[in-house]
């Protein structure tokens, strides 16, 4: 995995502008610490940074390849799963390589399919080609979003990088907020709205599509999205069919000349990534790497509730042994974790998802002492139904992003400057937009027009949220991740399934549990789905007081313009508890939203950032 960028001017020589391109570049250190690489001509300056992880000496980038007399030049961030598949195509269409990296086949598929290459390709991946002969750029990024891309467009230049770190590197580029910025931070955050970078003129490439720059403009477009089909078949088969789709992406995924290890929580999406992992590694004479992140003295201030039912860690000590894994137990303690929100900013470019980011920043970085590749459960519960707002008839009927229904209490704590933000309205807007994009089909009943809303909303929204914090606290710690869960065939397939078969039984996730009877134990398959575990130990919560009250007594932090002191002084006083709902999701209670206006103002400060109103 790695990070890539560019700068393209159709129209001025920006060849000596070497010293930019490396600055840029550098940015991308942490996604990749192996290698580095460049490529300068007039109109086109391209860098790469490298984490290797299939073909050490053959995957080096920027990569051309000339055919036919026309010259094309890749920067590439990802992983193909089918390479092998495409690589006989390219073979038997006559092409030839040099290499048996994945960027090669990449680029040749590019080169012989042109923008068609999107329909072939399998794989988490953002990637541009420099068309050296006819002067364009081509830029794309993965169906579900796992691999970020973003961009700006000044004057005559295109801009573009793998973070938002990246693009502010450049001396075009300003950090900036304006209020739709702010909006989004306080309407949506820690999510964003699709394609938008916050910051004034960055975008990012939305997942599933690509853009082509080049003398006639620019072209943004959507090439994927979950097409409607009439689902034909009954449970067995169904089952069957889930369980042939995974199994083939978790294999698919294994493939690397480094480290290889999965995340096991001991929940069901975890351990059927770990149990395939294993039997694979199994044949090989090899034992597989699992690792579960915990908190210090958890057992002793765990509370359950509807969400956390139980703890994670003697499930996945069950899993490891029933596996026979060599397993690793994280322990985070409340300093560290309150320490690496700040690391968890600089990670994401953007405030993020409190505590959550942290934790997920600390594993990742244990992680990456021993391993390069890890796999991981996420994407399950977005295109299977794992979450309660899936089950719950309120949130099923509600008119907004059932993880989004804290706005009214969101303007409580904002300054009389910002209370005049149409808070209630962006979201809206944003989420009756994406409404307009759900496909349908006739004759479905009123509840299954809704659901397959529901469904289509959590995977282009809820789920990249989360696919953004995989990526940015893993690869901040040059850690690569991989979601056997996102591969397009099965969210295609899982898309169609009705849901009276997903929530078989009456289940959340029932088809799933259903489909991997014989694969995991049955109580592992029967455990109520636990989210990703946050610290209920009060010391946390102290820390996070404390820093909060040092920001408010310090007249320059540059969060106080922006928010009510009063209502902020009382959430300090009772530890987060006197905002009632969640600021998002299910875990962003009490102490994680103090946390949250803690990574704003770190935000705010560390980027210097200029608010425009």
């Amino acid at each position: 995995m790695c990070g890539i960028t560019g700068w393209i001017n159709l129209k001025q020589d920006i060849s000596m502008n070497r010293d930019i391109l490396l600055k840029m570049t550098d940015t991308l250190k942490d996604r990749g610490p192996d290698d580095e690489g460049y490529y300068l001509s007039k109109n086109a300056l391209l860098g790469h940074r490298r984490l290797i992880v299939v073909d050490p000496s053959g995957g080096s980038q920027p990569m051309s390849k000339s055919v036919n007399g026309k010259k094309y030049i890749i920067v590439y961030n990802g992983e193909l799963y089918n390479t092998e598949n495409l690589r006989k195509s390219l073979l038997d269409a006559g092409y030839s390589f040099n290499s048996y990296s994945d960027t090669e086949v990449l680029l040749t598929s590019y080169i012989h399919w042109g923008i068609e290459c999107l329909k072939h390709i399998n794989g988490i991946y953002a990637f541009a080609i420099w068309n050296e002969n006819e002067e364009s750029l081509f830029m794309a990024r993965d169906p579900l979003g796992v691999k970020p891309l973003f961009y700006t467009i000044k004057d005559d230049s295109i801009i573009f990088g793998s973070e938002i770190k990246t693009l502010l590197a450049h001396p075009y580029v300003e950090p900036i907020v304006t209020r739709e910025g702010l909006t989004e931070v306080f309407a949506l955050g820690p999510a964003r709205s699709l394609g938008g970078g916050v910051f004034k003129d960055i975008h990012e490439i939305a997942p599933a599509n690509y853009l082509l720059y080049s003398r006639y403009g620019v072209k943004l477009r959507e090439y994927w999205k979950p097409q409607c089909k009439v689902h034909t078949e009954n449970i067995d088969e169904t089952c069957e069919h889930v369980k042939f789709l995974l199994v083939d992406a978790i294999k698919r995924q294994l493939v690397a000349d480094v480290p290889v290890c999965t995340l096991l929580s001991g929940g069901l999406d975890s351990s059927v990534i770990s149990t395939v992992a294993a039997s694979e590694f199994k044949k090989h004479g090899e034992t597989l790497n699992t690792y579960s992140i915990d908190y210090k003295d958890e057992e002793k201030y765990f509370k359950a509730n509807s969400f956390e039912p139980t703890p994670d860690r003697v499930w996945a000590l069950k899993m490891s042994k029933y596996i026979k894994s060599k397993h690793h137990g994280i322990i985070n303690t409340s300093e560290d974790l309150c320490n690496a929100l700040y690391n968890s900013v600089k990670a994401s470019d953007l405030p993020g998802m409190a505590d959550i980011d942290s934790s997920l920043y600390l594993f990742c970085k244990e992680i990456r002492k021993d391993n390069t590749v890890a796999l991981s459960g996420e994407c399950a519960d977005e295109i299977f139904g794992g979450y309660p707002w899936y089950r719950r008839p309120e949130d099923i009927n509600a008119h907004t992003f059932p993880w989004s229904k804290s706005i009214n209490s969101r303007k409580e704590i904002l300054s009389d400057d910002l209370k005049v933000l149409d808070l209630e309205g962006y979201l809206n807007n944003q989420y009756e937009s994406s409404l307009k994009q759900v496909p349908h089909i006739d004759g479905e009943s009123k509840l299954d027009y809704r659901m397959r809303e529901l469904f289509y909303l959590n995977i282009k929204w809820f789920m990249i949220t989360l696919l953004n914090r995989k990526d940015r606290m893993s690869m901040s710690n040059s850690l690569e991740v991989r979601v056997p869960f996102a591969d397009y065939r099965l969210v295609e397939y899982a898309f169609n399934i009705p849901s009276e078969l997903k929530f078989y039984k009456g289940r959340e996730k029932g088809l799933l549990r259903k489909s991997l009877y014989g694969v995991l134990p049955k109580d592992i398959i029967e455990r109520k789905k636990s989210p990703y575990p946050k610290t209920h130990n009060p010391e946390y919560t102290r820390r996070v007081q404390k820093w909060m009250r040092a920001i408010m007594d310090d007249k320059t932090s540059p969060i106080l313009p922006l928010i009510d002191k009063k209502a902020v002084n009382t959430l300090i006083e009772t530890g987060g508890s006197s905002f009632k709902a969640p600021w998002f999701g299910q875990l962003m209670r009490g102490p994680q939203l103090l946390a949250y206006l803690i990574q704003v103002n770190v935000w705010l400060k560390e980027y210097n950032i200029k608010i425009e109103w």
